[in-house]
């Protein structure tokens, strides 16, 4: 079970680039994500109805709801939206960043992380990356017309936006079972998009011209990303380390590039496959160091220690 979620997470996140991709071409993108996340929202809250899970009460619904507009309608909807501009491998590179971004806003940690200089070493590291990303004349054309800089800085602001309201669900106590908060999410973002799409897209051209392509795109990731990728993910944060878990930042991108290029003809330069490479070194650093933090011995004298005989054999062990 925990290989097949890990393959959920590494392999189905990284093809949903592709599979917005191929959604959005017939089928506007607040539209296509509005379905998305509202589909896939009800069934999860029918299933967790049908197995006896209550409600939160109106309060943790509401701040649940907020986490769910900052992460999926903003951060996933920058994602969306932008790909009809940018390459999918480009955006999933992008987004690649959004550990980064953690360490950069979450301020209770900020005590232990700039204290720490493997984690600002990391962080330089992954922003040379991003630089690298958009230097030299390999990427000038992400900045002659308007629209591609426009959809890079929304796309920024996506990823700063995922990483804010993963910290507000982090760090605000609110109530209800991890499936009930994640179709709360996926139900409070959905009607939001179809709120934007009744605003933005109703004179829409591909409004009324869905194609097989786009509709099995959106069934696929209504099923797999929205659904089995996202329950994998939660599942495998209550049953193996978050650091272990989060280092589908590392492969996601490295997916969605090759994908794009196979299905899409996408085309990624050198300097762009370079920049991805030294963005993921930049995470490892800073995910290594986050992994030793929690692994430090509690030094609480009230705290159960290793026993004598265990201390022995991990002597031992390291003397091997």
């Amino acid at each position: 079970m925990v290989l097949l979620a890990f393959a959920a997470i590494y392999l189905i996140w990284g093809s949903t680039y592709l599979g917005i991709l191929l959604a959005i071409k017939t089928i506007p993108p607040f539209f296509m994500a509005g379905l998305r996340f509202t589909i896939a929202g009800i069934l999860l809250l029918s299933w967790a109805v049908f197995r006896g899970e209550r409600l939160p009460p109106v309060s943790s619904i509401v701040m649940i709801s907020l986490s769910g507009i900052l992460m999926l309608f903003l951060g996933n909807g920058a994602v969306t939206w932008v790909e009809q501009y940018l390459p999918s491998g480009l955006a999933a590179i992008i987004v690649a960043t959004v550990p980064l971004w953690f360490v950069l806003i979450d301020r209770r940690q900020w005590s232990y992380y700039f204290t720490n200089r493997q984690i600002i070493i990391g962080l330089c590291v992954g922003f040379a990356g991003v630089v690298l990303l958009f230097a030299g004349k390999s990427a000038a054309h992400l900045f002659e017309d308007r629209i591609h800089i426009i959809s890079l800085i929304v796309l920024l602001a996506g990823t700063l936006s995922w990483a804010t309201g993963s910290l507000y669900a982090k760090y605000r106590k609110m109530q209800g079972s991890t499936l009930v908060k994640v179709a709360i999410q996926m139900t409070a973002a959905g009607i939001a998009f179809l709120l934007m799409a009744f605003i933005f897209e109703s004179q829409d051209p591909r409004v009324g011209q869905m194609t097989w392509t786009s509709l099995g795109a959106l069934l696929y990731l209504i099923i797999f990303g929205s659904m089995i990728a996202y329950m994998a993910y939660m599942w495998l944060l209550s049953v193996r380390p978050a650091s272990l878990v989060g280092t589908y930042a590392y492969v996601n991108p490295v997916v969605a590039v090759i994908l794009g290029w196979m299905v899409a003809g996408e085309k990624i330069g050198t300097q762009q496959v370079i920049g991805l490479a030294v963005i993921l070194c930049g995470l490892f650093i800073v995910n290594f160091s986050k992994e030793k933090k929690v692994s430090l011995p509690d030094k609480n004298p009230n705290t159960i220690q290793m026993s004598m005989e265990e201390e022995r054999r991990t002597a031992a062990t390291y003397k091997k």
